[in-house]
Protein backbone atom coordinates (compact mmCIF):
# COMPACT_ATOMS: atom_id res chain seq x y z
CA UNK A 1 0.00 0.00 0.00
CA UNK A 2 2.97 2.24 0.45
CA UNK A 3 3.82 2.40 -3.29
CA UNK A 4 0.28 3.40 -4.25
CA UNK A 5 0.38 5.77 -1.66
CA UNK A 6 3.56 7.12 -2.03
CA UNK A 7 2.52 9.02 -5.47
CA UNK A 8 -1.45 9.61 -4.46
CA UNK A 9 -1.79 11.42 -8.34
CA UNK A 10 -0.53 8.01 -10.35
CA UNK A 11 -4.20 6.51 -10.80
CA UNK A 12 -5.97 10.30 -11.23
CA UNK A 13 -3.29 10.33 -14.04
CA UNK A 14 -4.33 7.12 -15.56
CA UNK A 15 -8.03 7.72 -15.35
CA UNK A 16 -7.59 10.95 -17.11
CA UNK A 17 -4.99 9.88 -19.58
CA UNK A 18 -8.11 6.88 -20.39
CA UNK A 19 -11.00 9.51 -20.37
CA UNK A 20 -9.05 11.66 -22.78
CA UNK A 21 -8.57 9.00 -24.80
CA UNK A 22 -12.00 8.12 -24.64
CA UNK A 23 -13.09 11.37 -25.61
CA UNK A 24 -10.45 11.18 -28.21
CA UNK A 25 -11.83 8.22 -29.13
CA UNK A 26 -15.46 9.22 -29.15
CA UNK A 27 -14.59 12.62 -30.92
CA UNK A 28 -13.05 10.37 -33.75
CA UNK A 29 -15.73 8.50 -34.08
CA UNK A 30 -17.89 10.97 -34.42
CA UNK A 31 -15.87 12.88 -36.95
CA UNK A 32 -15.75 9.36 -39.10
CA UNK A 33 -19.67 9.49 -38.58
CA UNK A 34 -20.00 13.00 -40.14
CA UNK A 35 -17.16 12.77 -43.03
CA UNK A 36 -19.81 10.32 -44.86
CA UNK A 37 -22.56 12.62 -44.89
CA UNK A 38 -20.80 15.52 -45.75
CA UNK A 39 -19.10 13.71 -48.47
CA UNK A 40 -22.59 12.54 -49.70
CA UNK A 41 -23.36 16.09 -49.78
CA UNK A 42 -20.94 17.15 -51.58
CA UNK A 43 -21.33 14.13 -54.14
CA UNK A 44 -24.80 15.25 -54.29
CA UNK A 45 -23.99 18.71 -54.63
CA UNK A 46 -21.16 17.86 -57.90
CA UNK A 47 -23.51 15.31 -59.22
CA UNK A 48 -26.49 18.01 -59.22
CA UNK A 49 -24.19 20.39 -61.30
CA UNK A 50 -22.81 17.92 -63.57
CA UNK A 51 -26.05 16.86 -64.55
CA UNK A 52 -26.95 20.62 -65.26
CA UNK A 53 -23.88 21.05 -67.30
CA UNK A 54 -24.60 17.71 -69.30
CA UNK A 55 -27.89 18.60 -69.93
CA UNK A 56 -26.77 22.54 -71.12
CA UNK A 57 -24.44 20.49 -73.15
CA UNK A 58 -26.76 18.48 -74.70
CA UNK A 59 -29.01 21.41 -75.79
CA UNK A 60 -26.58 23.10 -76.97
CA UNK A 61 -25.08 20.30 -79.17
CA UNK A 62 -28.81 19.66 -80.10
CA UNK A 63 -29.70 23.68 -80.69
CA UNK A 64 -26.12 23.53 -82.98
CA UNK A 65 -27.34 20.43 -85.45
CA UNK A 66 -30.37 22.33 -85.97
CA UNK A 67 -28.22 24.87 -86.96
CA UNK A 68 -26.67 23.21 -89.10
CA UNK A 69 -29.38 21.39 -90.87
CA UNK A 70 -31.18 24.66 -91.04
CA UNK A 71 -28.06 26.43 -92.72
CA UNK A 72 -27.52 23.10 -95.55
CA UNK A 73 -31.28 23.84 -96.32
CA UNK A 74 -31.05 27.11 -97.01
CA UNK A 75 -28.03 26.64 -98.90
CA UNK A 76 -29.68 23.90 -100.92
CA UNK A 77 -32.55 26.26 -101.23
CA UNK A 78 -29.86 28.79 -102.83
CA UNK A 79 -28.68 26.73 -105.43
CA UNK A 80 -31.75 25.55 -106.31
CA UNK A 81 -34.09 28.51 -106.64
CA UNK A 82 -31.10 31.12 -106.77
CA UNK A 83 -31.40 31.82 -110.39
CA UNK A 84 -35.39 32.31 -110.03
CA UNK A 85 -35.17 35.97 -110.42
CA UNK A 86 -33.00 35.65 -113.22
CA UNK A 87 -35.30 33.18 -115.17
CA UNK A 88 -38.59 35.25 -114.31
CA UNK A 89 -36.45 38.38 -116.09
CA UNK A 90 -35.05 36.44 -119.08
CA UNK A 91 -39.10 34.91 -119.69
CA UNK A 92 -39.95 38.46 -120.48
CA UNK A 93 -36.77 38.70 -123.40
CA UNK A 94 -37.89 35.24 -124.48
CA UNK A 95 -41.83 36.04 -124.81
CA UNK A 96 -40.12 39.01 -127.34
CA UNK A 97 -38.17 36.83 -129.01
CA UNK A 98 -41.34 34.58 -129.90
CA UNK A 99 -43.78 37.25 -130.80
CA UNK A 100 -40.76 38.25 -132.91
CA UNK A 101 -40.37 35.32 -134.10
CA UNK A 102 -44.06 35.18 -135.37
CA UNK A 103 -44.22 39.16 -136.86
CA UNK A 104 -40.91 37.75 -139.19
CA UNK A 105 -43.22 35.46 -141.07
CA UNK A 106 -45.31 38.34 -142.59
CA UNK A 107 -43.13 40.57 -142.77
CA UNK A 108 -40.73 41.86 -146.15
CA UNK A 109 -39.20 44.89 -145.04
CA UNK A 110 -35.83 44.38 -143.36
CA UNK A 111 -36.37 47.70 -141.26
CA UNK A 112 -38.74 46.67 -139.19
CA UNK A 113 -36.60 43.02 -138.73
CA UNK A 114 -33.61 45.22 -137.63
CA UNK A 115 -35.68 47.57 -135.05
CA UNK A 116 -36.94 44.36 -133.38
CA UNK A 117 -34.01 42.86 -133.26
CA UNK A 118 -32.25 46.25 -131.76
CA UNK A 119 -35.67 46.03 -129.14
CA UNK A 120 -35.03 42.60 -128.06
CA UNK A 121 -31.59 42.95 -127.57
CA UNK A 122 -31.87 45.88 -125.33
CA UNK A 123 -34.40 44.14 -123.39
CA UNK A 124 -31.75 41.47 -122.94
CA UNK A 125 -29.05 43.86 -121.69
CA UNK A 126 -31.43 45.72 -119.52
CA UNK A 127 -32.38 42.88 -118.14
CA UNK A 128 -28.49 41.21 -117.43
CA UNK A 129 -27.72 44.37 -116.19
CA UNK A 130 -30.19 44.33 -113.46
CA UNK A 131 -29.53 40.99 -112.18
CA UNK A 132 -25.60 42.58 -111.54
CA UNK A 133 -24.00 42.07 -115.22
CA UNK A 134 -21.11 44.14 -116.07
CA UNK A 135 -19.26 44.62 -119.27
CA UNK A 136 -15.71 45.21 -118.85
CA UNK A 137 -14.70 48.11 -121.12
CA UNK A 138 -11.50 47.68 -122.82
CA UNK A 139 -10.68 49.89 -126.11
CA UNK A 140 -8.44 52.85 -125.04
CA UNK A 141 -7.96 51.16 -121.34
CA UNK A 142 -4.78 50.00 -119.95
CA UNK A 143 -4.25 46.38 -120.39
CA UNK A 144 -5.34 45.36 -117.14
CA UNK A 145 -4.54 41.22 -116.98
CA UNK A 146 -6.69 40.80 -113.93
CA UNK A 147 -9.97 42.07 -116.66
CA UNK A 148 -8.29 41.61 -119.88
CA UNK A 149 -6.67 38.45 -121.92
CA UNK A 150 -4.62 39.87 -124.60
CA UNK A 151 -4.54 37.59 -127.50
CA UNK A 152 -3.13 39.35 -129.88
CA UNK A 153 -0.19 42.00 -129.55
CA UNK A 154 0.40 44.95 -132.40
CA UNK A 155 3.12 47.18 -132.56
CA UNK A 156 2.42 50.72 -133.07
CA UNK A 157 3.55 54.47 -132.76
CA UNK A 158 -0.58 55.38 -132.67
CA UNK A 159 -1.26 54.39 -128.98
CA UNK A 160 0.83 54.34 -126.18
CA UNK A 161 2.38 50.75 -125.23
CA UNK A 162 -0.14 48.41 -123.08
CA UNK A 163 -3.12 49.80 -124.55
CA UNK A 164 -5.78 48.14 -125.57
CA UNK A 165 -6.35 48.60 -129.32
CA UNK A 166 -9.43 46.51 -130.08
CA UNK A 167 -11.37 44.18 -128.34
CA UNK A 168 -12.35 40.69 -130.12
CA UNK A 169 -14.80 39.36 -127.28
CA UNK A 170 -16.56 40.91 -124.75
CA UNK A 171 -15.68 40.37 -121.08
CA UNK A 172 -18.32 40.46 -118.38
CA UNK A 173 -18.18 40.48 -114.89
CA UNK A 174 -20.91 40.07 -111.80
CA UNK A 175 -19.89 42.41 -108.87
CA UNK A 176 -16.25 42.30 -108.77
CA UNK A 177 -15.98 38.80 -110.14
CA UNK A 178 -14.61 38.30 -113.70
CA UNK A 179 -17.12 35.81 -115.95
CA UNK A 180 -14.95 35.82 -118.73
CA UNK A 181 -12.48 38.45 -119.55
CA UNK A 182 -12.39 40.70 -122.13
CA UNK A 183 -10.21 39.21 -125.44
CA UNK A 184 -7.97 42.02 -126.61
CA UNK A 185 -5.45 43.39 -128.79
CA UNK A 186 -2.77 45.22 -127.07
CA UNK A 187 -0.52 48.24 -128.44
CA UNK A 188 3.51 47.56 -127.91
CA UNK A 189 6.52 49.73 -128.80
CA UNK A 190 8.02 49.62 -132.07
Amino acid sequence: MTKENSNPFKNEEIVKDEEIKITEGNTSEENIAQEPEQKSTDNNKLQEEYDKLNQQYIRLAADFDNYRKRQEQERENLIKYGMENALKGMLEVLDNFERGHKALEKVEDCEKVKESFNLVHKQVCETLTKLGLEEIKAIGEEFDPNFHEAVMQTSTSEHPENTIITELQKGYKLGEKVLRPTLVNVATAE
